[in-house]
């Protein structure tokens, strides 16, 4: 296993600079924010290290060259947008990006593409599958003719009152991921996989691994603390950021040990990205490298080199 770290936390950094800092932390990749240029909608988007759409032949080498000289790989370009949105504008600049994304990855030799599968957050998981079948069959195609893979994040989407109340991502347990595969059984189609969002649902993080160890194309390394104070009051259905806290690995409820354990059981030898979300970390630039360098003294421990 390689481990890394996602670079929307470094926005203000060049990609050169975030690269310096993952070879002095000691990281062995970084999974590489290509959002388009503009303005974010939401915290920790926005972030574009690589303009995938601008991205031409001389760029890449260059940032191939910076990949030799670091000794830092990149171990996926991440774009997280609505694919499923209701608005048909915004699907369609969703889709238009992320094809673009994939050709970046090809122009990189970078194998692999993170993402979401979407959703409107007002309607089921059922009403999805007629659209879902008309999305993401041709853009799974799209991505295997060019050998990329795309990994899929399990995060519900449903922190604030628009995501509200069923979050902007289908992709959130085993059930879904069993009906996204049989739809679409193409081996180059899984997940990107952070066991944070199984605990604030209830769920075992460990228990996924093992049936979807053919699937596990990427992990995020993320904890999470439930205030179960605060859960007796506001109860489960409230929105998750009332009652529970992303944190950095080590400093939350997952059961790292027993996770890595069942990864290495699993066979998994891919990358595991360091997703800091935690503000006790955030106050400042230095603050948030130091983020990085606590959560790989502690990751090391089960990723030696």
């Amino acid at each position: 296993m390689q481990l890394g770290f996602v670079s929307a936390i470094l926005p203000e950094l060049s990609l050169e600079d975030v690269f310096h800092v993952a070879a002095q932390s000691g990281y062995d990749c970084v999974e590489v924010m290509c959002w388009p240029r503009g303005k974010a909608e939401r915290r920790y988007a926005g972030v574009t290290h690589i303009d995938a759409a601008a991205l031409d032949e001389r760029t890449a080498a260059d940032l191939r060259g910076l990949m030799r000289w670091s000794r830092v790989g990149i171990s996926a370009l991440g774009y997280y947008p609505n694919p499923l949105a209701p608005d048909e504008a915004e699907r369609r600049v969703a889709l238009d990006h992320l094809r673009a994304v994939i050709d970046a990855a090809e122009r990189l030799g970078v194998t692999c593409v993170t993402t979401f599968i979407g959703r409107d957050p007002r309607r089921s998981v059922d009403d999805h599958w007629p659209l879902f079948r008309e999305v993401w069959p041709p853009l799974v195609r799209y991505a295997a003719e060019r050998r990329v893979r795309i990994a899929i994040e399990n995060c519900p989407m449903l922190f604030t009152q628009d995501e509200w109340p069923g979050g902007k991502n289908l992709a959130v347990s085993p059930a879904v991921w069993r009906r996204m595969f049989e739809e679409i059984p193409d081996a180059g189609f899984g997940l990107n996989y952070d066991p944070s969002h199984m605990i604030w649902q209830r769920m075992d993080e460990i228990r996924p691994i093992r049936e979807f160890r053919a699937r596990l194309h990427h992990l995020h390394a993320k904890d999470v603390r439930i205030d179960r104070e605060r859960l007796d009051e506001v109860g489960i259905l409230a929105t998750p950021l009332s009652y529970h806290t992303p944190k950095l690995p080590g400093l939350g409820e997952v059961r790292w040990g027993a996770f890595f354990s069942a990864l290495t059981d699993a066979g998994y030898t891919g990358p595991v990205c360091v997703e800091v979300e935690d503000r006790a970390f955030e106050r400042s630039l230095d603050d948030r490298k130091r983020a990085l360098r606590q959560a790989a003294a502690y990751l090391r421990q089960f990723l030696p080199r």
